[in-house]
């Protein structure tokens, strides 16, 4: 008889009509359906003046921003404060791991992006942010970094993972980073001690994150 009594009531909820919503109840639903959408095309900086800010990511090929829970165990590793640092954010894309550092206090911070559109996205937001100590620059990384003189406390290394150039880009920011300066690299497989050690880096910090192997590596 239950089961009797559970499919009658199964039907009749079935052949019942649609509620109606409210005008503020639809209006509810359109802003939790926006906010859903907007939540998958931004990132937001976790930490320093501009904290909880949001960067938009523009649905490109290839374009992965480094994501809060990476970008809080690298600032973990860094310390919080970066005042008087000179940083090279060398594949930018949305400039996250750039503004960041900007954002903990980063005196110069230089941004290297190919993609036009990425530049225009870059200029946008450090417009919004007044993010006065960055500046933007529209140039392939590689190359940039191969003629820049040793100047960088801090080189962020984010490339597009199916270039495969992590070797490459590690090869090139030597040159511009400092001696005792930073170098971090985010890539699909890690990069052993022995061999780092034999371009005259040290390997700080590894961690994992999904396919994303994280290295916090320095110049002797």
């Amino acid at each position: 008889m239950r089961n009797t009594r559970a499919a009658r009531a199964a039907r009749t909820a079935a052949a019942a009509p649609p509620v109606e919503l409210t005008p503020a109840q639809k209006l509810a639903q359109k802003r939790e359906r926006r906010a859903a959408v907007h939540a998958a095309h931004e990132i937001r900086i976790i930490g320093g003046q501009w904290r909880r800010s949001l960067l938009p990511v523009p649905d490109l090929p290839g374009l992965r921003p480094t994501p809060d829970r990476v970008r809080e165990t690298l600032f973990n590793w860094l310390g919080q404060d970066l005042s008087g640092w000179s940083v090279l954010d060398a594949f930018a894309g949305t400039g996250v791991l750039g503004f960041e550092a900007a954002s903990r206090g980063a005196t110069t911070v230089q941004m290297l992006e190919r993609e036009t559109k990425l530049v225009a996205g870059l200029a946008a937001s450090k417009t919004r942010l007044g993010a006065a100590a960055v500046t933007i620059t529209q140039a392939d990384a590689m190359a940039w970094m191969k003629r820049a003189p040793a100047q960088f406390d801090l080189v962020f290394l984010d490339p597009p993972f199916d270039a495969n150039v992590f070797e490459a880009a590690l090869a090139a920011s030597v040159h511009c980073v400092v001696p005792q300066g930073w170098i971090y690299l985010e890539a699909s497989a890690p990069f052993e001690a022995a061999s780092l050690s034999e371009r005259g880096l040290e390997l700080y910090r590894h961690a994992r994150a999904g396919a994303v192997h994280a290295h916090l590596i320095r110049k002797r």
